[in-house]
């Protein structure tokens, strides 16, 4: 089981809301988990293990990550540990058709609200407050979030084994 974070702009853009129970495949992006809503996760981290394959060309394609399970995922600037495991937050990324897509079945849906604040007194401008984010259990994932909610935690279970490259 795998959790994946959709954000709200990558659904409300171009994504097609999904169902618990529903099979969705979704490119996804092993992404540092500072850089998604001001970090503070802890819980939804995922780890791949071995080499990426593959490296970045001159059309910006990243390299990829294999589970034996059949999740692939890119791993551009997730650092490999000494052991040449990857740590951080698998997301969406709908904006690219660069890699494979990871097929699976919805297991649980959970809505993101994200708590912001201004940048500084008196702005306008606001930043995602690093790990004040809540969680809310729904059936399907919505097409427009609306304020406070940013996206959505998917349970993701993939089974199948490797799928061929990409």
């Amino acid at each position: 089981m795998w959790q994946v974070f959709y954000a709200d702009w990558q659904m409300e853009c171009c994504g097609t809301p999904f169902a618990v129970g529903e099979e969705v495949s979704w490119p996804l992006l092993l992404m540092d988990a500072d850089d998604v809503l001001g970090g503070g996760w802890s819980d939804p981290l995922s780890t791949l293990a071995g080499p990426a394959e593959g490296a970045v060309d001159a059309t910006g394609a990243p390299r990829l990550a294999r589970a034996a399970d059949g999740l692939v995922a890119a791993v551009s600037g997730v650092t490999a540990k000494a052991d040449g495991r990857r740590r951080g937050l698998l997301c969406v990324e709908r904006h690219s058709d660069r890699w494979a897509e990871t097929t699976g079945h919805v297991r649980a849906i959970r809505l993101v609200h994200q708590t912001w604040a201004p940048v500084s007194p008196g702005s306008r401008t606001r930043v995602p407050v690093p790990g004040e984010r809540s969680l809310e259990t729904v059936y399907r994932c919505p097409k427009w979030f609306g304020q406070g909610r940013s996206g959505a935690l998917v349970d993701l279970e993939v089974s199948g084994g490797a799928p061929p490259g990409p």
